[in-house]
């Protein structure tokens, strides 16, 4: 359970996205687009592992050091990629201790600063395909991937689904974009990834868990804002948000209906700004993650201080001129029958 895993990690590590681990199933090979800024683990099965990295360089490829503060080679062997960007596209050898080579990944990694996003319930068209004329006729299109999961069970949610440009001539296969291009300087609208949207409804199979109070934030900056992040959220995973037991939609963000929060698109809403106080949730595969509450700047509670001060005050005041009132009524009273008593 995801949840169970992160209840062990929450309290030793501070609030942070967790890696897409890739692999290639009954393969030594691979090619495959995936997007920047998001972090990955490329698997390879070989203890004391080295990896070799080869980026296109004037139409070769020049080899690069994986030394890099982005780049670390785990105990199993694997390889974890820090926040990528489309300069680390290229070729990834994992050999063995023995200089073997063992895996081969060839990524192309695709700005997510252009992804393009669309929502099927708002009628928003994907991109068509082109022809690209380099050399000769090469035909531009998005590869979908499969729908993820429905980031929601019982409820009304999401789900969503990354396309990946590539580029296919005549009758090749068809090859990512950055990767067929290598270093060429061309620039065009289409070469760009996407990632398309719907709402799902689904059953719930899952057991019930109980919230996980995890942190409290504040609206700290000028603009008011604060911003949460979804434990083991990724832009590969169905990420929910709720804001007050209100869904938070991407339909909505897309519409303009949300105006107090916004899902950063980068990483497929694993980041969520936000600008009123309120009680938010985050969901990782339907599972809760997270629960962030808002609390009291130092300003409000001074202000709330004061307000109690005011109250109070206040409230002495109320009292001061009723014990007065009460305190003339009562001498009224007695000369009245001081008086009456004179009388007889």
């Amino acid at each position: 359970m995801l949840t169970t895993l992160w209840l062990l990690l929450c309290f030793a590590l501070p609030v942070q996205e967790s890696p897409f681990s890739i692999s290639c199933p009954n393969h030594k090979h691979c090619q495959l687009a995936l997007l920047s800024n998001n972090d990955i683990i490329l698997h390879c099965n070989a203890p004391g592992a080295q990896w070799q990295f080869f980026r296109s360089l004037k139409s070769t490829w020049g080899s690069s050091s994986t030394t890099n503060l982005n780049m670390e080679t785990m105990l199993n062997g694997s390889l974890l990629i820090k926040n990528p960007l489309p300069y680390h596209t290229g070729i990834y050898n994992c050999n063995d201790k023995d200089g073997k080579k063992v895996m081969r990944y060839e990524i192309d990694f695709q700005d997510v600063l252009t992804l393009r996003i669309t929502h099927k319930d708002l009628d928003q068209k994907t991109l068509q395909n082109e022809s690209l004329s380099l050399s000769s006729k090469e035909l531009v299109f998005t590869h979908w991937e499969p729908w993820q999961d429905c980031n929601r069970c019982g409820v009304p949610g999401e789900r969503k689904r990354l396309g990946y440009c590539y580029i296919q001539k005549s009758l090749e296969n068809p090859i990512p974009c950055w990767l067929y291009l290598g270093d060429k300087k061309l620039w065009s609208s289409r070469l760009r990834p996407e990632m398309q949207v719907e709402t799902c409804h689904i059953p719930c199979t899952l057991t019930d868990v109980e919230y996980v109070i995890f942190d409290n934030f504040q609206l700290r900056n000028k603009a008011g804002s604060a911003r949460l992040t979804c434990p083991l959220g990724s832009i590969y995973r169905p990420v929910f948000w709720e804001a007050n037991d209100l869904s938070l939609t991407w339909k909505d963000q897309l519409s303009g209906k949300s105006i107090s929060t916004i899902m950063d698109t980068s990483n497929g809403g694993s980041w969520l700004q936000v600008f009123q106080p309120a009680i938010y949730r985050c969901f990782v595969h339907q599972e809760l993650m997270a629960q962030f509450n808002s609390k009291a700047t130092r300003k409000e509670k001074a202000n709330s201080v004061l307000e109690g001060l005011n109250m109070m005050i206040l409230v002495g005041m109320v009292l001061a001129v009723l014990g007065c009132l009460l305190k003339q009524f009562r001498f009224s009273q007695s000369r009245r029958i001081n008086k009456m008593l004179l009388v007889k």
